[in-house]
């Protein structure tokens, strides 16, 4: 839930969520009869005190018409708080492609004044340079100087932007700022307002801090609803119900809730993060990586994270920065080995590769080696032969002599 504007969440929700189009017909009527002028017989409407800053959109595309719409409704809006110096301090901010400030939190402590200075607001008429006037607000408004109580007091700085438009400026950065200086955001669109940029400066949760009306002429008309919602009785609103993160009313009691990743504790209050990664609670095709209530996905090594952040494909190994092969990878299923290029050879280290040493003085010595080898074995086959013939001529001598010696 919204640290602050408890009520006025609730009420916004209620007033400003866009309505479906409707016949021609009698106009709503208030359930409270109204004063002159729109104002209710019962406006003492107590709520938790705030230092509260509009920041209103008056660029090109606001017509006067429109203007003047919308200071109707700032008008009726300050008519449903508890203005005070004590209480709620109000301040206004006017911007286009400048920002102005119309009135600090320390100048009007009363309605009237406050209304007053309200109606003498005039346009600023060119560009939409939203993130600028977020960021004028929490230099120049949400100062002690300009009338924002000390941090020591716990009241809720709180914006409430209404543009028609889109930034012309980089209004996520600043928004982002903001929230973390502990200012809580609503973000009011209206027409043509771009609803990713109101999403993107609004504080969380989104459904109860941004909200979207097709026409100012609905804020004007609305504002009559928004007051007896604002002044009705509602234990989640009043700030007391003791919820760590969701309070869902119940008529005059109160159920706790948790956002989506966590789950209720047994006291029934306070909420612990859900193990996303438990079985059947991702849908990630290898690796699960839980955090705080949520989870990412991730690949077993080798692989990588297709686009669609959930499944994953065999990474090319052998691809540029993935390898720390000197010369030549050879890519395997999942893993590489390394090579080298003709000429060289892998080092005992397995990536990098030395010149193979081939020099002519080994090569020649090499190669007279195996020429001596080779007149060896020549000059023992020569003799062999040669030893054979005078075996064979002894042996014909010997057998003529035998011959002889017979005939004898």
């Amino acid at each position: 839930m919204g640290r602050a504007l408890g009520i006025l969440g609730c009420c916004l929700a209620l007033a400003l969520l866009p309505l479906p189009a409707a016949p021609r017909g009698p106009a709503l009527r208030p359930r409270r009869q109204l004063r002159p002028g729109g104002r209710s017989a019962d406006t003492a409407c107590k709520n938790r005190p705030l230092d509260l800053v509009f920041i209103v959109d008056s660029s090109r595309s606001v017509r006067p018409e429109e203007f003047e719409k919308v200071k109707i409704f700032l008008s009726e809006m300050i008519d449903t708080l508890d203005v005070g110096e004590r209480t709620t301090r109000v301040a206004v901010m006017n911007y286009a492609s400048t920002v102005k400030v119309e009135f600090p939190l320390r100048t009007y402590f009363d309605k009237a004044s406050l209304k007053e200075a309200v109606s003498r607001i005039e346009p600023l008429s060119a560009g939409t340079m939203t993130g600028l006037a977020i960021q004028t607000a929490m230099e120049e408004v949400f100062t002690e100087e300009m009338g924002t109580r000390p941090a020591t007091f716990n009241i809720p700085k709180v914006v409430i932007v209404v543009t028609d438009g889109r930034p012309q400026d980089q209004v996520q950065d600043v928004a982002a700022s903001a929230r973390t200086a502990g200012i809580e955001i609503y973000a009011v669109g209206v027409d043509r307002a771009d609803m990713q940029s109101l999403r993107m400066m609004a504080s969380e949760p989104l459904d109860e801090h941004v909200f979207y009306v097709e026409t100012y002429g609905v804020i004007e008309k609305l504002t009559s609803r928004f007051r007896e919602t604002f002044c009705a009785v509602n234990v989640c609103a009043l700030g007391t119900h003791g919820c760590q993160q969701v309070c869902v009313s119940n008529g005059a009691s109160h159920l706790c809730d948790c956002y989506e990743g966590y789950t209720l504790n047994p006291d029934k209050t306070t909420c612990s993060a859900m193990d996303m990664c438990a079985p059947g609670r991702h849908d990630c095709a290898q690796v699960c990586l839980s955090n705080d209530g949520s989870y990412s996905c991730g690949c077993y090594e080798g692989y990588t994270l297709n686009p669609d952040k959930k499944t994953c494909s065999a990474a090319d190994v052998c691809a540029l920065g993935r390898h720390d092969c000197e010369q030549v990878c050879v890519r395997g299923e999942q893993l590489y080995s390394c090579d080298c290029h003709q000429g060289y050879s892998l080092n005992p280290d397995r990536r990098t590769c030395s010149r193979a040493i081939t020099s002519s003085l080994v090569t020649t010595e090499e190669s007279c080696k195996c020429e001596a080898i080779a007149a060896l074995q020549d000059s023992v086959t020569s003799g062999l032969e040669a030893l054979s013939r005078k075996l064979e001529e002894v042996s014909e001598k010997l057998q003529a002599y035998q011959d002889r010696q017979q005939i004898v």
